[in-house]
């Protein structure tokens, strides 16, 4: 074995191969024949899928410079070694089925990558710095241990695909709503109760798919149009089918801590402090100036937020709403995706900015 790997690498420098083929070799180290001289200068994809490696090594990136794309499927790596952030080309990483328990900030310097796979490891958190990956478009996290997604994953502008199946999730940041190219969102079986008012008002995200999160009761409108996966939501309590108003109670389960005020069709007047809030809103968002380079106002910061990044829009009338909304429930029992949607007993709920706009708001319209 040792001698027909050292036969494959020796042909591939000899050769100046650009892909080199390392997959089921039982390999427990990094092989020393890749690292020695001045390395493989020409290669672009190893693939290296179903060894036993358990790390990196740290000069990889000095002996391989040119690698577009790393395979490492299937081994036992604990520690990604800092130096993975020197592959300036790099532009495919595969790093699921292995033993990660921590994934390194440096990891946020491959600015050229766009695919990102890390499903199947031990992962409790990821660094902030994935922020940073204005290239990215496929992340897949899903069967990791993940509490939460980093607050900065809204900078990645450029993603698409999103899967975070299987973790721990008990909510979804309301940032990633400003992913205007992400076209898949999948976040199956995690703990989630309440989804963010404009997931789906992006018109190209098309495909959301949140089964098996049993205390998730409510869906934004947004939502009816696109394609769904709500199979085994909302089932680990039911209501009468008659008493909308606790339907509606339990939709509106973990609602931002932002939200102050949920109106009804009876509340015809706005509180002073969301108009506040809708008229500086106005005033900052047509200001081309950065929010953090114009004159302080005496607002807490947690509200200098939400002047960036809005609790939602009106469904009806996509008015930016900050403190107050007025839900309107519509079970999804009721409406024509019953017969596709069995097993669930989940509600699309709309989220208006006033009494009127909760009146006239129709599903399907």
């Amino acid at each position: 074995m040792a001698t027909e790997l050292h036969e494959t690498i020796f042909m591939a420098k000899q050769e100046r191969h650009k892909n080199l083929f390392l997959n089921y070799r039982n390999l427990n180290i990094f092989p020393v024949e890749l690292l020695k001289d001045e390395g493989l200068q020409f290669l672009e994809r190893l693939y290296m899928k179903r060894n036993s490696l358990t790390t990196l090594p740290d000069n990889l990136a000095q002996k391989l410079p040119n690698l577009i794309e790393l395979y490492l499927h299937s081994n036992n790596i604990v520690i990604i070694p800092e130096a993975i952030g020197n592959l300036a080309r790099l532009q495919s990483l595969d790093l699921s089925n292995n033993a990660l328990q921590f994934l390194c900030p440096e990891i946020g310097r491959l600015r050229s990558l766009r695919h990102l796979r890390l499903s199947n490891n031990q992962l409790k958190c990821l660094p902030p710095e994935i922020g940073d990956l204005q290239e990215l478009e496929t992340l897949d996290v899903s069967m990791n241990q993940l509490m939460s997604l980093p607050y900065r994953l809204h900078r990645c502008l450029s993603l698409q695909n999103l899967t975070a199946d299987h973790n721990l999730l008990s909510h979804v940041p309301r940032q990633l709503c400003w992913l205007h190219r992400l076209n898949q969102l999948s976040m199956a079986a995690n703990q989630l109760t309440f989804l963010p008012l404009d997931l789906g008002r992006s018109r190209e995200l098309q495909f959301v798919f949140v089964d098996n999160n049993v205390n998730l009761k409510g869906l934004p409108s947004y939502l009816y149009n696109k394609v769904i996966g709500c199979s085994g939501c909302g089932v680990s309590s039911r209501v009468l089918e008659s008493d909308r108003g606790e339907a509606l109670s339990q939709a509106l389960v973990g609602l931002p801590p932002e939200v102050k005020v949920v109106g009804s069709e009876a509340d015809s007047v706005v509180p002073l402090e969301e108009l506040a809030m809708r008229t500086l809103h106005r005033i900052y968002h047509h200001c081309p100036t950065d929010l953090n380079l114009l004159p302080p106002i005496t607002l807490p910061k947690s509200l200098l937020d939400l002047l960036q990044f809005p609790l939602g829009h009106c469904h009806r009338c996509s008015q930016a709403m900050f403190t107050t909304m007025y839900p309107k429930l519509f079970p999804l029992r009721d409406t024509a995706l019953a017969g596709v949607h069995r097993r669930t007993t989940v509600s699309f709920v709309a989220y208006c900015c006033s009494s009127h706009c909760l009146r006239t708001f129709d599903l399907q319209g």
